[in-house]
Order: structure tokens, then C-alpha cells, then sequence
């Protein structure tokens, strides 16, 4: 993560945590059960649940995005290694795959280079504590930002983390909540008065 990254997010924080005395929602809002769900899947890397709660669009683009990096490759080789680490020979199989089966093929990829311990993982969501800080609305209700602090620890450490997850409201059942990790990526809109310029 370089610096522009880490400036935003601690910027974000601090709007978001300000914007929290205002407008928060109470803390068992429906998005707090859906954040927290979220967040347990990804400690104990259950890919599958996670995959299922994110925006389909969302899980689309990290497609894209696997596939544009591999498809980038410099040689035939790297592509193969590549393509290997995710458990695939050839890159018309990895075309040919769902945007779940890829985000989970990647997770599992990842978290295998990491080679986090059986009794590691398990002492990890045995102490796996979820503070949901505020929730703000955004969009009359349809897009809840959630400020959230977990605490968990290993045998050897306590780790503590401060995450900003965003969830919106599916339109077509308002009832479902679904997470969007890429609200918090910086955007830029060209301008239409620009565009006219050129």
C-alpha cells in the first residue's frame, strides 16, 4: 500500500468518524449483523460466504483485473506461473470460470503463500472480536459506511485493526445488503466540460 493509499484511508477515517456524531445509524442496524458476517468469513477464509456477500459488479472487475495482470505477463512462463499459483494451466480456463470461483481460487492462492497454521487460524477466530464504531448512511439509507475495530490474537501476538467497509442496499430486495470493497478506492470522473474542450 503506498503512501497516497494509507493518506486516503486515514483521511477517509477521519471524515467518516467526524460524519459519525451526525448521522450515524444505531449500532444494530441490519449492516452491522451483514459487516460482521463479512468479517468473520475472511478470518476464518471462508471464501465462498464472503464471495456471496460482495457486490457482483465488484467481484467482476477483480475478474478483470486477475485476468488483465496474467494476460500482461512478459514471458510464457511467468503466465504459466501465474496461472499456476491459482491452480490453472491455461488462460481460457481462467476465462471460462465465474468472478466467485476466481475471487475464491485467489483468496485460497494468498492465504496459501501466507501458510497461516491450523492452530494459528483457529486461536484467530476463537479471540475474534468485532466493535462496529458507527454506521453512516449515504444515499437516503442505500449505501452504509461502517467504521469498524477488531482485535484478535495468534499464540505468539494481539493484533488490532481499524477497517472501513462499505454495504448497499440491493435494489432489486431491499432486504439484502451487499459489501462494496471498492468504495473506498479514490475515483476519478472525467468532467463533461473537459471532454468538450478535447
Amino acid at each position: 500500500m503506498n503512501f497516497r493509499q494509507l493518506l486516503f484511508i486515514g483521511l477517509s477515517s477521519l471524515v467518516l468518524a467526524s460524519a459519525l456524531r451526525a448521522d450515524s445509524l444505531p449500532t444494530d442496524h441490519v449492516t452491522a449483523g451483514i459487516i460482521k458476517k463479512y468479517i468473520e468469513s475472511i478470518v476464518s477464509q471462508d471464501w465462498g460466504t464472503s464471495a456471496d456477500m460482495l457486490m457482483p459488479a465488484s467481484l467482476e472487475l477483480h475478474k478483470e483485473q486477475i485476468l488483465e495482470a496474467i494476460k500482461r505477463s512478459p514471458t510464457i512462463s511467468q503466465e504459466a506461473a501465474a496461472l499456476g499459483i491459482l491452480g490453472l494451466k491455461d488462460i481460457r480456463d481462467l476465462e471460462k470460470m465465474t468472478p466467485k470461483d476466481v475471487y475464491v481460487a485467489d483468496r485460497k492462492a494468498v492465504y496459501q503463500r501466507l501458510d497461516i497454521k491450523p492452530e494459528v487460524l483457529k486461536r484467530k477466530q476463537e479471540t475474534l472480536k468485532i466493535n462496529i464504531l458507527g454506521l453512516v448512511p449515504e444515499d437516503g439509507g442505500k449505501i452504509v459506511h461502517a467504521l469498524v475495530r477488531t482485535s484478535q490474537e495468534t499464540p505468539d501476538a494481539s493484533l488490532a485493526e481499524l477497517i472501513l467497509l462499505s454495504v448497499v442496499q440491493d435494489k432489486a430486495d431491499p432486504k439484502k445488503w451487499l459489501v462494496n470493497p471498492d468504495m473506498q478506492k479514490p475515483l476519478s470522473t472525467p468532467l463533461v466540460s473537459a471532454a468538450v474542450k478535447k
